[in-house]
């Protein structure tokens, strides 16, 4: 280990509060809150932010938190956790479950967040170490693709500076103790599309004077199959997902309209673009084949970029947590098909790094069916699942990828 920031960083973290960010952490997972409605999570947040030193506001793009700590001349570098969590219903029996009906922190924010104050807190205390500006940002609505761009809208570098580089970090399947980086492609674009088929509803016992919204909707499903499998060259990345179909009321009553929600995932727009106009074809066919009394209604909802990190910026992320953790923790996996809002934070032309941080209990890998890591992985719970839970041991290290990241990008002093 050489570089002053590995053994800064290394410092810093020495000492670190663990039981009172576990604590935090339970507490966190126990009151998940939804998309812009991130009330208490952001108010606890920013208590930490401004416990620890920092410039503290709150409501920045609805719920949005910025804590902003400067300190001498240097760059500014932001940090961001999102805050939201899931309409999932907790199946991991784990005594700080959500007591949120219906909802959870199943993609692992609730970890950010922790991590984030966890981070704030060292990196003020050893603020003799370092020169620059940290921008802090407790992100809302990271989930439905708004988040981001709300803060941006609502003057988040006019009001705060803009940042010279940006680092993020997210939660992961993986036998934890593992640092993922990619030096440029690293999560893929995401698409929602909605589809109303209309139809002519009626009794079930007379389905000869109806249109059946429920049969076209299942042909309509079954043809979308095609359109990766079928339209796309083999070796172009890309995922087509139906995640609902809605129609109906009673056993015995063929309704007037069916529902059907896509998700798109694809690392190029000429291939996002490819996939949209196929839908619409499929769509528009389908209904015309089965005589349907209005065309269908075809709506692109929300939608994700691409995440690209800067090659330079991420390779001195990577190389610092090297450093930290060991060369044989961080390694390049390639791009994953999830998707992010955090490149919306870059505006275009602020470089950053984003990665992952595996969380997956060690007990629950080795248990895991299968020989290979593939094979593991897509046994063990994932982000967006009922059972996901991290294990709490990877808190202490998420700090540490923070501060050393951060500590890589802001002035020795």
């Amino acid at each position: 280990m050489t570089s002053p920031a590995a053994r800064t960083a290394l410092d810093l973290t020495s000492g670190l509060p663990v039981t009172d960010l576990e604590d935090l952490y339970r507490d966190l997972h126990r009151h998940p809150e939804l998309s812009l409605r991130e009330h208490r999570t952001a108010g606890t947040l920013a208590a930490r932010l401004a416990k620890a030193g920092y410039e503290t506001t709150e409501g920045v793009g609805g719920t949005g938190v910025v804590g902003r700590l400067r300190n001498g001349d240097g760059p500014t570098v932001l940090l961001r956790a999102d805050m939201d969590a899931l309409p999932v219903t907790e199946e991991t029996g784990l005594p700080y479950a959500s007591t949120a009906d219906g909802v959870m922190h199943a993609c692992g924010h609730d970890l950010h967040v922790t991590w984030l104050a966890g981070a704030a807190a060292a990196l003020a205390a050893g603020r003799d170490t370092w020169n620059g500006t940290l921008l802090l940002v407790g992100q809302p609505a990271e989930e439905n693709g708004q988040g981001a761009a709300r803060m941006v809208a609502d003057g988040l570098y006019e009001r705060f500076g803009r940042p010279d580089v940006l680092l993020g970090q997210h939660a992961a399947p993986g036998p934890a103790g593992l640092y993922p980086h990619a030096p440029g492609l690293i999560m893929s674009a995401a698409t929602d599309v909605d589809i109303v088929v209309h139809g002519r509803g009626g009794h079930g016992s007379r389905p000869e004077a109806t249109v059946d919204p429920v049969v076209t909707a299942a042909y309509l499903v079954t043809r979308l199959q095609t359109v990766v499998s079928r339209e796309l060259a083999a070796l172009e990345p890309a995922v087509l997902t139906v995640g609902r179909i809605e129609a109906g009321t009673r056993h015995n009553i063929i309704p007037s309209e069916a529902r059907i929600s896509l998700n798109l995932r694809t690392q190029s727009e000429e291939v996002r673009t490819r996939m949209l106009a196929a839908i619409r074809r499929i769509a528009h066919g389908e209904c015309l084949a089965a005589g349907c009394p209005r065309e269908p209604e075809v709506t692109v909802g929300n939608t994700f970029p691409v995440t690209v990190n800067d090659a330079a910026t991420d390779a001195a992320v990577a190389a610092v947590h090297a450093e930290v953790f060991g060369a044989g923790t961080v390694f390049d996996p390639g791009p994953a098909m999830g998707s992010e809002d955090f490149p919306e934070l870059a505006l275009g032309s602020i470089p950053y790094s984003y990665w992952f941080v595996t969380t997956t209990p060690a007990e629950v890998w080795e248990q895991a069916p299968g020989n290979t890591l593939p094979e593991k992985f897509a046994a063990v719970p994932s982000n967006h699942s009922p059972h996901f839970a991290p294990d709490l041991s990877t808190i202490v290290p998420g700090v540490r990828t923070l501060v050393s990241g951060a500590l890589a990008m802001l002035s020795a002093a």
